[in-house]
Parts: C-alpha cells; sequence; structure tokens
C-alpha cells in the first residue's frame, strides 16, 4: 500500500531523470539506509518527480493502477497519445512554413532579371478595403514569404505603414471605431478555440464506470424478473430502486466533473492572456494580445513574446530566439536587412520597435496553435500516489467483496439462508430456477455494490477538485497556477529565494539623493548649482540611454514615463532637471546601444552630435561603472582625474546612500574619434569602449520596503521555511533591505550569512554545498549564481521556490522546484519558465501560496480520513454480518448512498475547506510523508464501528425491536436503525474530519457555506429516504425515539474524537514500523546464510 513514500526527510533522485544522485544526498543516513530508501523507490511506480516526468514513468503508473473507470480516472492526466500527436503537428506546420520560404528564395533567384511590378499596379482600391490601400491577402503573402524585395516596393516599413493609415512613431489611431474596422478588414490577434466539453460527455463518462455497468445490468434483471414473478406494481420496486440510485450516482458525478473541467477551462484562458505596452495615438498603453490590431507598433524588450507577424520599424542589437516556430535551437539577428518577425518567438536580446502585418489565423503560431488542443492535461505526485493508494484499497475491497460473494452463494445454495420469517430461501429440487437466479442476482448486486464502495475512485479525483478550488482561490490571491503539480509542491517548499526589487520592496523608485561633479545636490530637482555644461551631458545620457519613454501631452499635461522602474525614476529625475525627451533625442542620432546586461550591470550608447563628435555614454551599477572611470566632471564643467583619495571619496557616498538601502546608480561618458566608429554595416558587433570613463554624477534611488513584508517574512520563517534574498544589488543595500525585511536579523551580518556572488561563484561544488544553508542574503548576483545557489539548496535536500522576473532568470525558474514569476515586472520568457505567475510581484502573494499549498495536501488528508473510515465500516459491517448471518445490514441501494455521500459529497465537502493560521504553525510537508498518517490511523480505530456491530447481532434484544411486531419487522427496524446510525455517524464524522489534528473541530465551519450545504443537503435526503422512501431502500420508518438513539450514538463520534486526540501517537510513522522489521529480519538472514556458508 503506497500510503507512505520512501525517505520522509530528503528529496529523491532517480537515475534515469538526473543521471544519477548528487553527491549532497543523505548525508546524515548510514548507507544501507540509502540503499533500502532507493531500492524501494525504485519499485515504487506511483512515485513522479513534480517536474518534467519521463514518458515511461507516466506509462508504468498508469499500467500498476487499479481502475474502473478509465476515462474519468485519467481526464486530468496528461493524454500521452494527444501529446504525440501535437507533436507531429508542430512539426508539420514548421515544415511547411519552411517549405514556403525555401521554394520563395528559390523562385526569386530565378526571376532576379525579370521585369519588376510596379508599386501602384498592387495597391488596391481604398474604397473596396474601408479605406486602406493594402489588402489582407497582400499583407499575408508580406509576412508568409518573407520578402523584402515586396516590402521595398511598398516603399519600405514607412511607406507601409502609410499604406495602413499607421505612423512609426505614434502607431495607430486609439479610436474605438478604427480598432474594429481594421479587425473586421485585417482578422483579429485570436484563434478558434476548441469547445470543452459538454455535460453530456460527462454522463456518458460517470456511465463507463464498470461496477455501475454491472448493477445497472443486474437490476434490469431484477426489474425483468420481479414484475414476471410478482405484479407490475410491486416487482419492479427492487430492481428500479437500484436503477434509481445508479442513476443518481452517475448524474451528481457528472454535474461536480463538469463544474470542474469550467474551472480549469477559465483559468486555461488566463493563463493565455498577455498583457504588452503598444503605441496608439503617440502613447503608450497597455493592452490584451487579443485585442492587437494589423497597424500597431509594439515595443519589444529583452525577454518579450513577439506577439503577431510584424516588420521591424527600429532596432539596436535585436535578437530573436525562433525555435518556437522552426524547431531549431538558432538565435537570429534583425535589422533593416531581415526586418520580418514571426509570431510566438522570443525576443533574446537587445530591444526595438515592430509594426503588426498580420494577426491569428494568418500568423504560424495561430495556426499552429489553433491545431493543437489548448491543454492536455498534467498528472500531479499526489495524484499518482492516491492512484497508488485506491489501487491498495480497491484490492483489499475486491478480495473482501470475493470473500462476501462465495460465503453468500454458499450459504444461499447450501440452504443456510432464510427469510426474515425464519423460512429457508433456498431448498433443493423444490425452488424454482427463476427464483433461485434472482436470489443469485441479488447476491451479486450486494458484492458488486461492496466493490463500488471499497474502490475509491474519487480520492485521486479529490486532488483534481481541491487543486481547481485551490487555482480559483489563488488568483483571487493574486497567484495564477501554470502548473498544477506546484501547488501541492508549495506545501513543501523549505526555502525561498526571493528577489529584491519588486517583490520585498514596492518597485516605485524614485531618486532623493544625487552627487554630480563630486558635490552633493542639496536639490535633487535643481540644476542651478551645475553648470549648462554638466547638465547637457546628463540629459543627453539620460535621454539616449534608456528602453524607457516619455509621452509628452501636447496639452501641456504632465508627462507619461514608461519603462522599467529603475528607467522610470532617471527619466523623471531628468524631466525635473528640465529635460524635454523628444527634443533631446532629435539633438543627436542614436549609433549603437549596448543593452543593459545582467552580468557587467551596465548599459551604453553611442551617440553623435551634430558635426563629428561622438559620445559613449554609460549607465550602471555605480561602484563597477566607477571602477572604469578615470576622471570626473566638476560642477563647473572642467575635467579632472580622479585621484586615490578622490576614488575612496566616491566610494564612500556609495556605501552611505547604499546603508539607507538606496539603490546606487552611476552615470558616465567618454568621447571618441568619429573615424573610430565603424562603418554602419558593421555596428552589430562594435563593442562600445567602457575604460577611461568620466564620470557625470552618482544618483541613489530609494525603493521602500512593501508594507506587511517583514511579518510575511516572520510567518515563514515559523513556519520553517527560510527566506532569502538574492539581489543584483550593492552588498550594503542588500543587507539595509534585508534587515528591513526582517530577513537578516543584525546589520553586521557577514559571511557567508551574506556573500557577494562573485565570491559564491568562485567556489567550488563542494564549497558551495557547504554554505549553502547559511546563505540569507546575496548581492551583486548574476541569474547564474542564482542558478548554483539553487542547485547547491537541492543537493542538500531543500525543496527549493525562486521569484525571478527577467529572461536570464529563466533557468533558475525551470531548475527550481517551484518557479515563481513576476506578473508585473515578469518577461514572457520568465513567465513561460514559471510554474506560478505572482500577479502583484508581492512577496505577501508568495507567502499566500505556501498557504495554499500545504492547504491542498491537508484537504487531501481530511478526505482520505472520511472515506477510508466509510470504507472501513462498511466493509467491516457488511462481512462481519454475511459470514455470520448470511444477510447484509446495508443493500445495495443503501451502499449506493453510502457511496455518493463519501465520494462526491465528502469530497466537495472536505476538499474545498479554505486554508487556516495553524497551518503556517507546523513545519513543510515532507513530499515523501505518509498520506495517512499515525494520527490519522488513530483517529480511524476509534470511530464507532464496535457501536454498530453490537446493535447488528442484539440490536433488536437492546432496542427491543420485537415488541409488537412480527419477526420480519422487527429486522427490517432493525437493518433500518444500522443504516441511519451509520449515515448519521458519517455526517458528524465529517466535523471531525475537518480537523484531523485540532481539538476543535468546529472552528471557522460557518465561513465555508459549501461545507455547510453539503451537510444540510446530506442531513435532508436521510430523513426523505426513511420516512418517504422505505419501498425504494427497503427501510421502515423510524419513530421520534429511534431517531433520537441514531442521533445520540453519532454524536458520541464528536466527544471520542475529542479524547481520542488526547493519546499520544508515535513519531515515526507506521509503515516505518515495518519496514524496520523487514529490514531486521534480512539482516538476521543474510547472517545465518553467513554462519551456515562459514
Amino acid at each position: 500500500m503506497e500510503l507512505r513514500s520512501p525517505d520522509k526527510y530528503h528529496r529523491r533522485y532517480d537515475d534515469d531523470d538526473l543521471g544519477g544522485p548528487p553527491s549532497g544526498l543523505g548525508h546524515h543516513h548510514d548507507d544501507d539506509e540509502i540503499v533500502a530508501v532507493a531500492s524501494t523507490s525504485q519499485l515504487d511506480a506511483f512515485d513522479i518527480p513534480p517536474k518534467n516526468v519521463p514518458i515511461h514513468r507516466l506509462r508504468r503508473w498508469r499500467q500498476a493502477a487499479l481502475v474502473l473507470n478509465a476515462s474519468r480516472r485519467f481526464r486530468y492526466t496528461l493524454d500521452l497519445k494527444k501529446e504525440e500527436e501535437r507533436e507531429k503537428i508542430k512539426r508539420k506546420i514548421r515544415a511547411h512554413a519552411q517549405v514556403i520560404r525555401a521554394a520563395f528564395l528559390f523562385k526569386e533567384a530565378g526571376e532576379r532579371e525579370a521585369v519588376v511590378v510596379s508599386v501602384e499596379s498592387k495597391i488596391v482600391d481604398p474604397r473596396s478595403n474601408g479605406g486602406f490601400l493594402i489588402s489582407s491577402e497582400q499583407l499575408n503573402s508580406l509576412s508568409r514569404e518573407h520578402n523584402l524585395s515586396t516590402l521595398e516596393e511598398f516603399g519600405g516599413i514607412k511607406g507601409l505603414s502609410n499604406l495602413l493609415k499607421s505612423n512609426v512613431e505614434r502607431g495607430t489611431s486609439a479610436d474605438v471605431a478604427e480598432l474594429q474596422q481594421r479587425k473586421e478588414l485585417f482578422g483579429t490577434n485570436t484563434y478558434p478555440r476548441k469547445k470543452g466539453r459538454s455535460f453530456f460527455l460527462f454522463v456518458w463518462e460517470a456511465c463507463q464506470d464498470l461496477t455501475l455497468v454491472i448493477l445497472m445490468v443486474a437490476a434490469v434483471i431484477s426489474l425483468v424478473l420481479g414484475m414476471t414473478t410478482e405484479s407490475v406494481s410491486e416487482g419492479w420496486y427492487d430492481g428500479g430502486s437500484i436503477l434509481f440510485a445508479v442513476i443518481l450516482v452517475i448524474l451528481v458525478t457528472a454535474i461536480s466533473d463538469y463544474k470542474q473541467s469550467l474551472q480549469f477551462q477559465h483559468l486555461n484562458e488566463e493563463k493565455q492572456n498577455i498583457l504588452l505596452e503598444v503605441i496608439r495615438g503617440g502613447r503608450r498603453v497597455e493592452a490584451s494580445i487579443f485585442d492587437l490590431v494589423v497597424g500597431d507598433v509594439v515595443p519589444l524588450k529583452i525577454g518579450d513574446q513577439v506577439p503577431a507577424d510584424g516588420v521591424l520599424i527600429s532596432g539596436h542589437s535585436l535578437a530573436i530566439d525562433e525555435s518556437s516556430m522552426t524547431g531549431e535551437a538558432k538565435i537570429v539577428n534583425k535589422d533593416q536587412k531581415d526586418p520580418f518577425l514571426m509570431s510566438g518567438c522570443k525576443v533574446a536580446d537587445g530591444y526595438g520597435t515592430m509594426m503588426v502585418t498580420a494577426v491569428g489565423l494568418n500568423t504560424e503560431w495561430g495556426l499552429l496553435m489553433a491545431n493543437i488542443s489548448e491543454d492536455n492535461g498534467e498528472e500531479t505526485p499526489l495524484q499518482v500516489r492516491l492512484n497508488g493508494v485506491a489501487t491498495f484499497i480497491g484490492l483489499v475491497g475486491l478480495t473482501v467483496a470475493g470473500i462476501v460473494l462465495i460465503v453468500l452463494l454458499l450459504r444461499y445454495f447450501t440452504g443456510h439462508t432464510t427469510n426474515a420469517d425464519g423460512t429457508v430461501q433456498f431448498v433443493k429440487g423444490k425452488t424454482s430456477l427463476k427464483q433461485s437466479f434472482i436470489g443469485a442476482i441479488k447476491i451479486l448486486t450486494i458484492a458488486v455494490t461492496i466493490v463500488v464502495v471499497a474502490v475509491p475512485e474519487g480520492l485521486p479525483l479529490a486532488v483534481t477538485l481541491t487543486l481547481a478550488y485551490s487555482m480559483r482561490k489563488m488568483m483571487r490571491d493574486k497567484a495564477l497556477v501554470r502548473r498544477l503539480s506546484a501547488c501541492e509542491t508549495m506545501g513543501s517548499a523549505t526555502t525561498i529565494c526571493s528577489d529584491k526589487t519588486g517583490t520585498l520592496t514596492l518597485n516605485q523608485m524614485t531618486v532623493v539623493e544625487a552627487y554630480v561633479g563630486g558635490t552633493r545636490l542639496e536639490d535633487v530637482s535643481s540644476t542651478k548649482m551645475m553648470s549648462a555644461t554638466v547638465s547637457s551631458l546628463l540629459i543627453e545620457g539620460i535621454a539616449q540611454n534608456t528602453t524607457g519613454s516619455v509621452f509628452e501631452p501636447e496639452d501641456g499635461g504632465a508627462a507619461e514615463v514608461t519603462g522599467s522602474p529603475t528607467e522610470k525614476a532617471v527619466l523623471s529625475w531628468g524631466i525635473k532637471l528640465g529635460m524635454k525627451f523628444s527634443e533631446a533625442r532629435t539633438k543627436s542620432s542614436v549609433l549603437h546601444v549596448l543593452p543593459f546586461n545582467s552580468e557587467k550591470k551596465r548599459g551604453g550608447v553611442a551617440v553623435q552630435l551634430p558635426g563629428r563628435e561622438v559620445h559613449i555614454h554609460w549607465k550602471g551599477a555605480a561602484e563597477l561603472v566607477l571602477s572604469s572611470c578615470t576622471s570626473c566632471l566638476s560642477i563647473d564643467g572642467t575635467v579632472h582625474p580622479i585621484t586615490p583619495d578622490k576614488l575612496n571619496e566616491y566610494k564612500r557616498h556609495i556605501e552611505v546612500m547604499a546603508a539607507a538601502s538606496l539603490r546606487c546608480v552611476a552615470l558616465a561618458y567618454r568621447l571618441i574619434d568619429a573615424e573610430a566608429v565603424p562603418k554602419e554595416g558593421n555596428r552589430d558587433h562594435w563593442v562600445l569602449p567602457e575604460e577611461e570613463l568620466i564620470l557625470l554624477g552618482i544618483v541613489g534611488i530609494k525603493d521602500p520596503c512593501r508594507p506587511g513584508v517583514k511579518s510575511a517574512v516572520e510567518l515563514c520563517t515559523s513556519a520553517g521555511v527560510k527566506v532569502r534574498m538574492v539581489t543584483g544589488d550593492n552588498i550594503q543595500t542588500a543587507k539595509a533591505i534585508a534587515f528591513e525585511c526582517g530577513i537578516l536579523e543584525t546589520r553586521e551580518a557577514t559571511e557567508p550569512v551574506v556573500i557577494e556572488g562573485r565570491v559564491f561563484r568562485a567556489l567550488s561544488e563542494t564549497e558551495r554545498e557547504s554554505i549553502a544553508d547559511k546563505i540569507s542574503v546575496m548581492g551583486r548576483s548574476s541569474p547564474n549564481d542564482k542558478l548554483l545557489l539553487v542547485q547547491a539548496l537541492k543537493k542538500k535536500g531543500h525543496v527549493v521556490a525562486v521569484t525571478g522576473d527577467g529572461t536570464n532568470d529563466a533557468p533558475a525558474l525551470h531548475d527550481a522546484d517551484i518557479g515563481l514569476a513576476m506578473g508585473i515586472a515578469g518577461t514572457e520568457v520568465a513567465k513561460e519558465s514559471s510554474d506560478i505567475i505572482i500577479l502583484d510581484d508581492n512577496f505577501a502573494s508568495v507567502v499566500k501560496v505556501v498557504r495554499w499549498g500545504r492547504s491542498v495536501y491537508a484537504n487531501i488528508q481530511k478526505f482520505i480520513q472520511f472515506q477510508l473510515t466509510v470504507n472501513v465500516a462498511a466493509l467491516v459491517i457488511n462481512v462481519i454480518a454475511a459470514i455470520s448471518s448470511g444477510d447484509v445490514p446495508l443493500n445495495a441501494v443503501e451502499l449506493l448512498w453510502v457511496n455518493l455521500i463519501m465520494d462526491t459529497l465528502g469530497a466537495l465537502a472536505l476538499a474545498t475547506e479554505p486554508p487556516t493560521d495553524n497551518l503556517m504553525k507546523r513545519p513543510p510537508v515532507g513530499r515523501r510523508e505518509p498520506l495517512v498518517t499515525n494520527i490519522m490511523w488513530r483517529n480511524l480505530l476509534i470511530q464507532e464501528m464496535a457501536v454498530l456491530l453490537i446493535f447488528n447481532f442484539g440490536g433488536r434484544k437492546i432496542l427491543h425491536f420485537d415488541r409488537n411486531s412480527t419477526h420480519e419487522h422487527a429486522d427490517k427496524l432493525k437493518n433500518t436503525f444500522i443504516f441511519n446510525t451509520f449515515v448519521l455517524c458519517q455526517i458528524f464524522n465529517e466535523f471531525n474530519a475537518r480537523k484531523p489534528e485540532e481539538k476543535n473541530v468546529f472552528e471557522g465551519f460557518t465561513n465555508n457555506h459549501l461545507f455547510m450545504g453539503i451537510i444540510g443537503i446530506t442531513t435532508l435526503l436521510q430523513i426523505l429516504i426513511i420516512e418517504f422512501l422505505g419501498k425504494f431502500t427497503s427501510t421502515v420508518r423510524l419513530s421520534w425515539n429511534f431517531w433520537l438513539i441514531s442521533i445520540a450514538i453519532a454524536f458520541i463520534s464528536w466527544p471520542l474524537a475529542f479524547v481520542g486526540k488526547f493519546i499520544p501517537v508515535p513519531e515515526i510513522p507506521l509503515g516505518d514500523y515495518f519496514t524496520q522489521i523487514r529490514r531486521k529480519n534480512n539482516r538476521e538472514e543474510e547472517k545465518t546464510e553467513e554462519q551456515e556458508g562459514a
């Protein structure tokens, strides 16, 4: 029974996944324990890694599972056949695109001397094309064929923009009517989605349960025989009631499954809705990718997804990863020689702007997405483990049902089964064949119904239910789940490696301190202290060396600044200094751009002024840019060399600002001769000079800590989750912010608690592993340093969650157990590599995800305890009664009702419990923790089974059922009472299952309206069954005193559970005792063999 997976405390490394276990594994276990773990793991089919599961592992657990309804059980798992089909379709569409381009290039080569068709002949009549001078077919041809000569015939990008009534700088009009017209003429940026499954399909799938099919067949036979043997008015009850009960089970199951599918469909749509910047009416606005239209001008930066097919307007060092479309891992540089951009590709480097030429199904990406199903399912480790549990319980149930079937048939055909009046049911030679057949059918029906109850088909699906519920609620808590398994894994997280900017801080940056020309500005927004030369150079550097933008309204309103938070802070400072963004950019022309590099922590631009003067402007991490400066510009505009004393003075300024939690950014420049600039065609690989710079100024940017982040960090610490800050900022700034957030207890922390990325990087692998646990803050780190830290922590046995927003964070996000991308600051590359997107970039939302992760596991355990209690009680009562008396107190219809309470309604009530604060007062859930804990076993054993068994055998005498009634009525009364008490016990037991470890099981239950509703509906239906549906369920009405006794017995489960929680349980899981005994026996056998051999 896979109630507990091996290795509670350590992560598992599979040879077929990672090429063997890492060196750090099992460092405090003895060798034979590790071998035992490894051998057990290899035999365990129901144990899969949370990410990147090999196909053969997925096939193995499917083959090992005992399944009665495959279509329902495997609905939310990866369809391996469909996955193969998806890959085939991808290959076909990619090959088709490449063939079209190859054919066109071949044709173009053969027709170079042909007469070029004039552009006038290609222009369409604007009256028939909504005022546009180019048709949708011409644009689609341009996008598909990547025909540069056709683009030139249209007048290049500017000519094309005129034909599309757009503008390369201001974009399209923001007028809603015009945008709608563009959608009607050129198409929308959407593709037809495959319709969700209809409700009737879910009904059909619920009908495919093997046991329900057998019950329906048995019910029909019973119905026919009953009506032919007895009168039609009386003979249809037995078969009809079973048929009705089966239909009710099917309908309730289908409704529950259908609602889950709608939730997943909605979440899938949310995942695909990418928000991006688009220029309309000269202003950068945020829009959904689905609202993009032909003619739109879209800014692109590193990490973005190309949102539609288009043509490059301008770009600097723009490199595109086209592997998603071509299937080849190749980075393609884009410029005016190759300006065509394909939808679905990623920006690998640089930045630029593009004009949209084709959208939706007119793009290859749209065709690809329309031909592959959006969501092909995904199984989670917990879901697979529960399949193992369900398989074990199912095998036990089948065995029990088989025993009951054999015993009842033997008792029946040997004349030991009697009717309620005491007469023998089967007498050899006297009982007719029809009566014998009806008797055998009834016995088969009981056995099959026991299988229905015993095989917990709903157990693995309860994971899907709680995940669907959790994902919907997590959306409200600003977390979008991209990978289902991440919900579970987050509950096991032992450490969170968090970014600083935007996650622990507000990402609302402002320049609050500035040193220009070695002088601290008293008013950072004034240029009074500096000369015209200094202010003009500063403004030139701020305006040209930026990826941000400033929109200056014509009516003289406040300027709108866009870009990254740092860029916005510097640009806003420039505006305060008197910068007119558009005017400043027209005073010089950009020759070459080196975008900000997370490794070098700086970005540069080469600009040419009127005449032959060329300036190289640099902006980046203050101490790194300062180290490249040999001179500084004084406040009066004169250049002075930086002496060692002056250098130390600047370093002190940086340290003081960093200690005040300020991000320090330096601006510098240098002059070069125009002759040193490469020719235009050779500038792509030009490395801008970054030595002998002249320092312009150093600014301190304030980014306040988020409110509530300190309490969120403290909550994580108390929950056994260590928070580590990994940032590219100065180590002093990192220490100051970490202290404010509560990550550091003192500002005086030293190595290895606080460490620089370059120091950590320089260590050997063994050394990195040895100090990884001690690290709380890593400053001046590169994305690769973050990856190295993640790998070291994982090898130490940690379950690691990592936040990231940049393209270079993708490897760390992918390699971590849980990758958390930022929804606001995060690039599309980072988001696609992540498992969960934090929509508000807030660390407090990360902590909420941890709570929900723990809640998933806790809710599943609640449901398991409830289901096992019902399972075991129903099986034991029926088995003991069948063997001892040849009859069962719970008939087929009653068992089907119990199954409905246990499976569907129980899952709805318990799997949708909201997380409680108590979840964050315990350590993380070990990924190999047993699903059934010792506490759950204790709770299970103290339930009311013994009471029910007493009433089963002695009920008639104890409660005086025989008084004033026949033996037959007394027997029915006893069985009805047992059935009623059993169901009421389970209703009361649902409260106990809510909090398996807490004494107060009622706390917060009024907040869960679904739980209250299900309890109410179950109670009401039970009253209806007993009082009004006796003909269908073979029950009789109970008097008010028997109802009170039933309630009193059921009520006992509450004080029993309360008292039981004072009984201590061993810390070592029950399964470990058997493992230790088996290991001990194996050792003794080995010793005996050695002695015999000697």
